[in-house]
């Protein structure tokens, strides 16, 4: 279930704020991905998940590789990670690509 930032649960609210599990998430990235200096990141996609009581944040950002191959494509390829908060302990639980459909 999507939310914005003003949103309450029909089970209630969750314990974390949307720009908190956002915040969390930008976080945890920038200090994993902290030596690969990544740029550009943003927050893409944020979910709430009643059923297992976690956040899912997207965060894209750039890689230095990216942005070598996109002098050749006029664009700037993007990584996508999502980032799973545990609602009530405010810890991250896992980090997975988000893969996109390819565009035509």
């Amino acid at each position: 279930m999507a939310l914005s930032p003003d949103s309450e649960e029909a089970h209630g609210k969750p314990e974390m704020e949307v720009k908190e599990a956002a915040q969390t998430a930008r976080e945890y990235l920038a200090n994993l991905f902290a030596e690969e200096e990544i740029t550009n990141v943003g927050l893409e996609e944020v979910v709430f998940d009643d059923v297992s009581n976690e956040w899912r944040i997207t965060i894209g950002f750039s890689r230095p590789w990216n942005r070598q191959n996109a002098l050749r494509r006029l664009s700037e390829a993007r990584s996508y990670k999502v980032v799973c908060i545990n609602d009530e302990s405010g810890n991250v639980t896992s980090l997975k690509d988000r893969l996109l459909a390819a565009s035509n």
